[in-house]
């Protein structure tokens, strides 16, 4: 019960949920390409990525001197089905 506590509060953020409705589309972006599509601060992007990455949401990557993050294809069934709920989410390979 305690991981669906902490799932909810982190879907419950609409620029959370802004984010992977941007993401869900399997480009990877940095979060300046993030931030400026959902218009929040680099700094509020950054904490909200986080967020998502402390919780199996988004992956990261990090070359070229940038982080790019994506929707983490391989997030427990279970929290991929609240999210579709939330977002529509391509179907899983």
């Amino acid at each position: 019960m305690k991981r669906w506590t902490q799932i909810f509060k982190v879907l419950a953020n609409y620029s959370r949920l802004k984010i992977l409705e941007l993401l869900s589309d399997g480009e990877p972006r940095s979060v300046s390409d993030i931030s400026r599509e959902i218009h929040v601060t680099f700094r509020g992007t950054s904490r909200h990525l986080n967020i998502l990455y402390a919780h199996d949401l988004v992956t990261n990557d990090g070359h070229s001197g940038h982080v790019f993050y994506a929707i983490n294809r391989k997030m427990p069934a279970d929290t991929r089905r609240a999210v579709e709920l939330l977002i529509w989410l391509p179907k899983s390979n």
